[in-house]
Order: C-alpha cells, then structure tokens, then sequence
C-alpha cells in the first residue's frame, strides 16, 4: 500500500472545503490514532460500528439513539435540561429516625418504634419530595416535616413545622418560591391493601350482593377460617330459632287443648349490615357476635313431639344454639292442664292457665305469653308467637300469637307462629291448625296446634341463619 505523509491538508480554493475521498468510498482512522477536531463537527448522523445512529438530526430534530438502544449517564455525570419522567425517585430503605431529606426523592418512613422528624433540604424552585407512612402508625407515631432554616411549608410562618398524624399518609412536597415555601401538591390517605373478608364453611351457602349467608336447617358446624381485616365486619348477623312445642291432645271430653308456643326467635344485624331486620333485632342492646377463626358448634332445635291419651300436656321444642346465644324451645300447649312456658308460651285447656314467654328472659325478648282457654264455651287457649301473645276469643279457640318477618336470607320472610287453639282458632305463620292439631311448619320454630277428638300438633324445627361481608 502506497503512503502520502504529509502535514497539512489546505483546500485548493478559497471554498475552505477539503474532501476526503469520492461517493462510496471508505475512509478509515487507523486504530489508536486520535482524531481531533479544532473547529466545528458537524453531521446529519453520526453511526456507531452496528451502522444505528448514535445521533441524528432532521430539521431541528435532534434524536438520540436509534430504536431498541438504551441511553444511559457514565457513573458521576448528570443531566440537566431533560425534566424529571416521574415525581420523585424512591429510596425502599424505610428510614426509622430522623434525618434530612434530599431534592428529588421519596421516603418510607416507618414510626413503628417512635416518632420521626424529616428536616427538608434548602429550597429551590422546582425541587421535589415525598413521603409515605410505611405500615399505617402516623396515628400513633407522627412524622413531623421540618423545613431548613427560615423556610415555610404551605405558606406557614418561617421554620413552621408540619405535624403529620393520619394513618396511612402520604405528600409530595414542591418548593415554589419564598412566600409558601414548600407546598403540598399531592396527597393521599391510606386505603388497606389486600383486604380479606371472612372465609368460613358450614351449612347452606348463599349469597346475596356483598354477603354470603350460611343457612342451618339441622345441626352442623359454622366454621371461620379467615377472619376480615376490617374489625366492625366479624361481628357477623344472624337469626335463632329454636323448635316450636307441640299442641296439647284432648284427654276428655270437654278437655278443649291449647295450642303450642313458638320457638323462641333472637336476631342480630351487625354493624356492616344493610337488610331489613325483624322488630326483635338486638342491635343495639342484644348479644353481638364477633367471631374468631375457629369453628362454632350449631346447634338447630327439633320441634316438640305429640303425646297420646291420656296425656294433657304436650312437649316442649328443643333449643337452638350458635356461640354465646341460646333461643329457647316453644312451650307445650295445655288440656287439663297449664300450656307451659318457653321461648313464647304455651295454650292453657279450657280451665287453666297459658305459659309465659321469653322464658328464661332475654333482651330483646325472644317470644311472647300463651292465652288462657276459655269455659263458656270450653275453647283451648293460642298458643304465643314471636310478635305477639297467643288471644282467646269467645267463640272458637284461640290464634296463635303473630311471628316477625326478617330479610336476613335476602328476601322477607315470617317465622315462630304460636299454634291454634282448639277448636277452629287461626294458627300465627308457621304454627299448626287446630282442626284437627296441625303440625308446625319445619325450620320455623312454628307451635303446634292444640287437639281435639285428635292429638295435638308437633311443633315446626328451627332455623339458625349467619349472615356476614364477604366482598
């Protein structure tokens, strides 16, 4: 290969132009030999060795890198003029005392173990920090933001501090000039991350909008496995009722039988909740339930069962029972015979007396009295419901007490009717007839009817319903 050495290049002209080469060819630095340019280096695109633009121009777009490349800042260099992408760059490090913030940043601060203060950097325009209350204890452990000397926050009094004491708080602080200092631009409060709900089994599931309702029509187990992360959500809705009794059967002539008592009714709306409650709802003033994660025996009572000549007396429902609250049996109807007392009161025979209700007393009560039977003519006594006490009119026997509706299952229904007294008194909703001695009707808690020339009615079972948030 021939050399020229020489060393200087002019341009032959006045044009001050020097061309190096023809159109296609290749002009090549030997490696390690500098290049060093005196005046200007100018180009519509300087390629890198791949043949991508490093830089390009067109018009007075100036771009750089090509497609796919990653621009980045040698180690200690800075920029200036480009803006920030973003608010603030993170520091994850939670910081757990205090310390002086830095432009451009954004702090995690945790006030587990005590308070923090954050001195603010010196003012600039345009300078930018944030903060975020780690693991929600602002409330009980407050970060307080202080400014550099003789600097305002939110256009305070100078080196007026800011006290921050909400759980869950977050601010982005920008400096604007001397009169308001830093000022808060962007706040939040905290709102709970991967919330749970309670997750639990037992009985039949349903659902209805945000709430799942377990329905127990015999005994079981309501079993909570997760408990919700918002408290007033454990205390859960529900509704127990226990077996109603059975009507009284005739031991004689003339041994007119009372109708039977409902089983006794008790219901809860929690705080979260939003159905129509019966007039019985205990909140506020009743047993509330707050559960655990642990499983909760159900206990579901049977209806009382019918006796036979000669017995006067029926039988008594049997109890039901969810946690802490236990709704009592509905009490037997008489014949010759008092009705007997329970959750509602049981019919008296044509000569005697009827039962109390909400018997062992709850508030609010859980049931209401049988009526007495009559003499003139013999008629047997009705038998007391959840809303009102048994009647005895006249001329017939007497109608079972009324129950109360509750929509906790999602849509209204009655339950715990007193049982119809003997003969011809009207049964309350879900007790029995009388004509002759119906039965209550199942998962009720619905008194049986009292008898005639027939033995009386069985009562109805009961019923226990858990309502609560699951969404």
């Amino acid at each position: 290969m021939s050399e020229v050495k020489v060393n200087k290049i002019s341009p032959r002209t006045n044009c001050g132009t020097v061309t190096v080469g023809d159109s296609g060819d290749s002009v090549s630095v030997t490696a390690g030999v500098p290049v060093t340019v005196n005046g200007d280096l100018k180009s519509n695109a300087l390629k890198a060795v791949d043949g991508g633009s490093i830089i390009s121009q067109c018009g007075t777009n100036i771009t750089l890198g090509a497609s796919g490349d990653t621009i980045n800042l040698a180690a200690g260099a800075t920029q200036s003029g480009f803006g920030r992408t973003g608010t603030v760059d993170w520091d994850t490090t939670p910081k757990t005392a205090n310390f002086t913030a830095a432009n451009g940043t954004g702090y995690f601060v945790n006030t587990t173990s005590g308070a923090v203060t954050m001195t603010m950097p010196s003012g600039s325009a345009g300078a930018i920090v944030s903060i975020q209350d780690y693991n929600k204890t602002f409330d009980t452990n407050n970060l307080t933001v202080a400014p550099a000397s003789g600097e305002k926050i939110n256009g305070g009094s100078a080196d007026g501090i800011l006290r921050i004491t909400t759980e869950g708080q977050g601010l982005t602080f920008v400096y604007v000039d001397s009169t308001v200092g830093w000022k808060t631009v962007h706040e939040n409060e905290f709102t709970a991350g991967g919330a749970v709900e309670i997750i639990a089994t037992g009985g039949t599931i349903t659902t209805c909008g945000n709430y799942k309702i377990h329905t127990f029509t015999g005994p079981g187990t309501f079993c909570v496995s997760s408990i919700s992360t918002t408290p007033a959500n454990n205390t859960v809705s529900y509704m127990v009722i226990a077996g109603g009794g059975s009507g009284a059967t005739r031991s004689c002539a003339g041994e007119e039988g009372g109708g039977a008592g409902a089983g006794g009714f008790r219901e809860y709306k929690g705080p979260a909740d939003c159905y129509t409650a019966s007039p019985l709802n205990g909140n506020p003033g009743g047993t509330a339930i707050t559960v655990t994660a642990t499983a909760y025996p159900i206990t579901v009572g049977a209806g009382g069962s019918v006796n036979s000549p000669p017995s006067n007396v029926g039988n008594n429902g049997s109890n039901s029972v969810f946690s802490t609250v236990t709704s009592a049996g509905g009490g037997a109807g008489g014949s010759g015979d008092n009705g007997n007392s329970g959750g509602s009161g049981g019919g008296g025979g044509h000569l005697w007396s009827s039962g109390n209700g909400n018997s062992p007393p709850v508030s609010p009560p859980q049931g209401n009295n049988g009526s007495p039977g009559s003499t003139s003519p013999n008629r047997g006594g009705g038998g007391g419901g959840a809303g009102s006490a048994g009647s005895t009119p006249p001329s017939t026997g007497g109608n079972g007490g009324n129950g109360v509706a509750t929509s906790i299952t999602g849509s209204p229904v009655t339950r715990a009717g007193g049982g119809a007294g003997f003969p011809g008194g009207s049964a309350g909703p879900g007790g029995g007839g009388s004509t002759p001695g119906g039965a209550g009707t199942v998962n009720t808690g619905g008194g049986g009817g009292g008898g005639g020339f027939a033995v009386g009615g069985a009562g109805g079972s009961g019923i226990v319903v858990i309502r609560y948030k699951y969404q």
